[in-house]
């Protein structure tokens, strides 16, 4: 009996009433700094920065308060000036706080350099897929007389002949000599 007329004494009820004006108080306190320390409320638009370089997306950026993070800058885009905004998160228009980061993806100077695959020996239909897989493009083919025929034996680049493992720039054009499979083992 000693506990429930503990809790409907006075002094508990007392304690019990001061709690909750202190907690009520508390949260409204709390929401009251949060309302100023998140900047509730604000909205910036996010400006379209596609195809812009550096120096301008610092100046836009600083004139609406934000801020930018490149985070990739290795495929080039033939489309895009070089050294500029390719794609950017997040997108022109959505709505952010100030000195929020916008990601960029820049586009390089150019095409990056690859090197050149082990295809001598392959016949036509193995070269060229891993030619195009890798970025390159089949440029002229022409045949010289050897005993296998579509068999690859030379690779060239703007008349030069190619080695393998040599670094030539993504989308170059890479000749082909393949054998005519029309003679014996003459080379």
């Amino acid at each position: 009996m000693g506990f429930i007329r503990f809790i409907f004494s006075k002094s508990f009820l007392i304690q019990l009433a001061l709690a909750a004006v202190i907690i009520v108080g508390l949260v409204f306190l709390s929401m009251y700094w949060l309302q100023g320390s998140t900047n509730h409320d604000q909205r910036i638009a996010v400006p379209d920065l596609g195809k812009m370089n550096l120096a301008l997306v610092k100046q836009k950026l600083k004139e609406s308060d934000l801020n930018y993070v490149v985070i990739d800058s290795s495929n080039y885009n033939p489309d895009f000036p070089k050294y500029s905004v390719i794609e950017q998160t997040p997108a022109p228009g959505k709505f952010v706080k100030e000195n929020r980061k916008i990601y960029l993806v820049m586009n390089p100077s150019g095409y990056r350099q690859i090197e050149v695959p082990s295809i001598i020996g392959r016949t036509l239909r193995q070269a060229e897929p891993t030619l195009i897989a890798m970025g390159f493009k089949v440029g002229k083919i022409t045949y010289k007389p050897y005993i296998a025929e579509d068999e690859v034996l030379e690779m060239r680049h703007e008349g030069k002949k190619l080695e393998e493992g040599v670094p030539l720039r993504k989308t170059a054009t890479i000749d082909l000599v393949l054998g005519d499979g029309k003679s014996g083992y003459d080379n």
